[in-house]
């Protein structure tokens, strides 16, 4: 299971970063959207996941070990959240400069290519 966690992540991440050198500005926002999302998986992995832990305190059970970590399950809803509201910021800011410049290149000049 490690393996397809530690790929998917790879996968993500390569990607991620393949799209943040592309032209266009929609493509570098699905490219830090990717790369968001390989750090959510991440931090869920770092975590390490516990079946058949209880979540919660439970008197009967003394040993603390034996319960399953709250704060990577918060982080990542945190860094969800986050990547929502950045994501929908970026989308402003295209719709804003490519009203303001006429193209959605990332450095503002289309290219002409023969």
């Amino acid at each position: 299971m490690e393996i397809v966690l530690s790929l998917a992540i790879g996968v993500l991440v390569a990607s991620g970063v393949w799209l943040l050198f592309r032209p266009r500005t929609f493509q570098v926002i699905i490219g830090f959207s990717l790369i968001s999302y390989a750090v959510t998986l991440f931090i869920f992995s770092v975590g390490g996941l516990r079946i058949g832990a209880p979540p919660i305190l439970d008197p009967a059970v003394k040993d603390v070990s034996a319960y399953t970590d709250p704060l990577p399950q918060a982080l990542v809803l945190t860094a969800i959240v986050i990547n929502f509201a950045m994501t929908a910021l970026f989308l402003v800011v295209l719709l804003a400069s490519r009203g303001l410049t006429g193209t959605d290149h990332v450095d503002g000049q289309e290219t002409t290519e023969q």
